[in-house]
């Protein structure tokens, strides 16, 4: 997002996408703040807590049904374009969260999309999947209290998308988007169809249904609850809701972990000492010397490092501000952070790869692969 204030925040699912303010999307976009929520969940996330889920849309119906125990779903899923990284990571166990809290779940292999975004053929997005979906069952998810399915082959899903096709513009597709290729605006229908599916009648629906999501995801969310809105009359749909959490800084001090530099960010079946060297290497929020560390503490609100512990790998919220206190007034140095987030990240890494290789066989019988 530019610094200029006359200028627009722009969330772009298939592009970049810089927030440098997030108090602006209340006001651009109309999302609301979760923070207002946080007393009134039963058994708030990690995420939540500590202020990474910063926003929703309609999320009081969710909730209500969450505090009720009354019927409600998730859906969310991964584009198989590669391994898993801390940001598939994230919404893997924000899925599983709400599934633990009562929501029937639904995970989406989404191989169209990475058809038309990332050209990959299906043959090869399927081999993908496996890996994905034996990392989404090591990580805790319950395939008994669950539906984990490709696009490419849910044909309930692509039904959906024709039907709505019927009903959108390329005027609208247009304005929410912005000018893309054809294949790009069936994918957003297709995507909108994966949304509105847990609440078919096929799945004991219609019910409020939750989409965890990164913020550049928003624009799909928008889409849908307009077409949740137009066939309210034919379906009974529930206007979807969602929850946005907070886009990671990559390891080199840039915006946004992105593959397109290998540097800034790191798969969970990277080697350890690939993960090592780039921890190591990592951008911090420290001084350029000890004594001006010492002196004038560390800014952990700028670093990667405390990032992805926060984030990810520390449980225990004391600990968390520990850390964070320890850095700004300069009782912790780099050096040392940056070799105990090595030690918890690998550790993690390792039991995580373990566990994964006991999920493969079952991820093939799941996707239906030989």
């Amino acid at each position: 997002m530019s610094t200029a204030d006359n200028r627009k925040t722009v969330l772009d699912p298939w592009g970049t996408t810089v927030v440098e303010d997030y108090n602006r999307l209340y006001e651009e976009f109309g999302i609301q703040r979760f923070k207002s929520l946080l007393a009134e969940i039963p058994n708030p996330s990690m995420y939540m807590r500590r202020g990474v889920i910063f926003g929703h849309r309609n999320f009081e119906s969710v909730l209500e049904n969450m505090k009720r125990h009354e019927k409600f779903a998730v859906m969310s899923g991964i584009k198989p374009t590669g391994e898993f990284h801390l940001g598939t990571l994230m919404t893997a166990r924000e899925i599983i969260y709400f599934q633990q809290q009562g929501a029937t779940a639904f995970y989406c292999i989404a191989d169209i999309e990475a058809y038309e975004d990332n050209k990959i053929p299906f043959e090869k997005s399927e081999k993908i999947a496996v890996g994905n979906v034996a990392d989404l069952l090591a990580l805790g998810f319950d395939p008994k209290r669950g539906y984990i399915y490709r696009q490419y082959k849910e044909q309930r899903v692509r039904n959906l998308a024709v039907l709505f096709g019927r009903s959108v513009t390329l005027a609208t597709m247009k304005a929410i988007y912005g000018e893309r290729n054809i294949g790009l605006y069936l994918s957003a229908l297709v995507q909108a169809g994966d949304i509105l599916m847990p609440q078919l009648e096929d799945f004991d629906g219609p019910k409020p249904t939750v989409v965890p999501v990164g913020i550049d995801q928003d624009a799909h969310l928008r889409l849908t609850r307009d077409l949740a809105s137009k066939f309210r009359r034919k379906f009974n749909f529930v206007s979807p809701s969602s929850t946005y959490h907070k886009i990671m800084k990559g390891l080199d001090g840039s915006p946004k972990m992105a593959k397109r530099n290998s540097m800034s960010y790191f798969t969970l079946h990277e080697n350890p000492e690939s993960i090592a060297k780039k921890i190591s290497n990592a951008f911090t929020g420290g001084r350029p010397t000890v004594e001006e560390q010492r002196r004038l503490g560390g800014v952990p609100e700028i670093c990667p490092i405390y990032e992805i512990e926060m984030y990810h790998f520390v449980e225990n919220d004391d600990d968390v501000v520990k850390v964070y206190n320890d850095c700004r007034s300069g009782k912790l140095l780099c050096g040392e952070h940056k070799a105990r987030t090595t030690e918890i990240v690998l550790n993690f890494v390792k039991d995580h790869k373990r566990k994964r290789r006991k999920f493969v066989d079952k991820s093939r019988e799941i996707l239906q692969v030989a």
